[in-house]
């Protein structure tokens, strides 16, 4: 009677790894979701062409997605979107970020006492990600939806994290950052970006004085963890018609005033 021993070990993966030990596969399907995101709806030639991926691969990926609700097709346009699923793993995020979910009726009263939008940001690289907003009811104001991206040094609350930072590790940050000049009003290179974070740091909150867009203003200051860390930032922002040289101050001391409340509440350490 022959013995057929079973052999020792896991059983191999169906799935395709790379030398690093991810899957391929699953790789490409997130490249194509983030890309997606970033785009907001997109053709499925564009989407290929952004993401490098075949557009046979591309259509499949998406297929797949669309099947759990990650995508979704508009079939008037022939386009591409984000879907509900996507927004659900991300407001899980959100549910269980102790920052979001604390600092959301801080926001709210920061609105009613200054009149304007309020905004709350994370860091993500040299950029941040806008995670929660109250608006203002006034018709003409700013809005950022969640999930929107901007680059630090042309954002109010990416300037006031960056100034939490030490010279040195902004320099290594936006090492390899492209200035790009999105108003006349931007910063061109770190040495005029360094000058600036000089004066947030003495005041302790920054002024995006239509630096990201034209006839819009912002203020921002830095909520900083338990290590003293910057971990996300809040904002106030509007016209610039009522928020400019003039009053930025009176915003600014209370955007600090409620960025040093939702440190304290989150068991940070304020300066």
């Amino acid at each position: 009677m022959q013995n057929h021993k079973k052999p020792r070990g896991r059983p191999k993966s169906i799935f395709k790894e790379s030398s690093a030990g991810t899957l391929q596969s699953l790789d490409r399907a997130l490249e194509t979701l983030t890309t997606l995101a970033a785009l907001e709806r997109s053709t499925l030639s564009d989407l290929s062409r952004e993401t490098g991926v075949p557009t046979a691969t591309t259509h499949r990926i998406l297929t797949t997605l669309s099947n759990r609700g990650y995508v979704s097709f508009d079939e008037q346009r022939q386009e591409w979107m984000v879907g509900i699923e996507a927004y659900r793993t991300g407001a899980s995020y959100l549910n269980r970020n102790s920052v979001v979910e604390i600092g959301r009726p801080i926001l709210r009263r920061l609105m009613r006492d200054t009149g304007e939008t309020a905004n709350m940001a994370m860091p993500d690289g040299s950029h941040v990600v806008f995670v929660s907003q109250v608006e203002t009811g006034n018709p003409i104001r700013a809005f950022f939806p969640p999930g929107a991206r901007t680059p630090m040094y042309a954002s109010g609350t990416g300037k006031a994290l960056l100034a939490e930072m030490s010279t040195n590790a902004v320099q290594a940050l936006l090492s390899d950052v492209a200035y790009e000049a999105f108003t006349d009003r931007t910063h061109r290179s770190t040495i005029s970006l360094l000058e600036d974070l000089t004066l947030v740091r003495q005041r302790g909150w920054s002024f995006d004085d239509e630096e990201r867009y034209a006839g819009m203003s912002c203020t921002g200051a830095a909520i900083l963890n338990q290590f003293g860390i910057p971990c996300a930032g809040i904002s106030v922002s509007g016209p610039t018609a009522r928020i400019n040289k003039a009053n930025v101050a009176y915003f600014g001391e209370m955007v600090l005033d409620a960025a040093r409340e939702i440190t304290i509440a989150i068991g940070g350490s304020p300066r």
